[in-house]
């Protein structure tokens, strides 16, 4: 089945990453767009992670995960090669609020990690349900392609005006039509 897409609002949220090694500096960084409440935790820590630890002022814990350690939080990322962890982590939160995500192994998530471009406020995520990874990573290269500059700028624009003028039928249309102006101007017409 596939996965539900939702954006997640992580502040205040307590993320724990799992996992110190490349896949886990991988997932690190992609946080590290949304969120700097991140715990690490994990026997060895490569210097890819151990660097972003320091350079974001994470909580890095240098040792193994403590079973029950996934309740203290609200998302946890695992990102190992022992399979028998990520069970015992995700069966950990069942009974809890706690979304998992066990990389590489969908038996073991709740949510999976798209493949995301982002620009300013516009986040533009691909999925495939976990099926190929490869293709959603390939179809966001062309995406990026496509995706002019200046649209976070228009986007900042646009909050502002919304905080400006008031709500209505009036603010709905003009947003709409600055919209579809700037699309028009700036992305590439579809053939039919």
């Amino acid at each position: 089945m596939a996965y539900f897409p939702a954006f997640l609002q992580l502040k205040d949220q307590r993320i724990l990453l799992v996992g110190g090694g490349a896949i886990a500096a991988e997932k690190l960084e992609k946080l590290l767009d949304f969120s700097k409440e991140i715990t690490v935790v994990a026997r060895e820590v490569s210097d890819p992670v151990a660097r972003l630890a320091r350079e974001h002022c994470l909580t890095l814990l240098p040792r193994a995960y403590r079973s029950g350690e996934a309740l203290e939080y609200d998302l946890v990322i695992v990102a190992t090669d022992t399979v028998d962890l990520h069970r015992q982590i995700f069966e950990e939160t069942r009974s809890s609020r706690v979304l998992v995500n066990s990389v590489d192994d969908t038996r073991y998530c709740d949510f999976i990690f798209p493949s995301y471009v982002r620009q300013g406020d516009l986040t533009v995520a691909f999925s495939t349900s976990g099926s190929s990874p490869a293709f959603a990573k390939h179809i966001r290269r062309w995406f990026e392609g496509i995706l002019p500059e200046g649209v976070g700028e228009f986007l900042a624009q646009m909050k502002r005006l919304r905080n400006e003028l008031p709500k209505g039928r009036e603010r709905m249309q003009r947003f709409d039509t600055m919209a579809r102006d700037f699309i028009e101007r700036n992305f590439p017409r579809r053939e039919k």
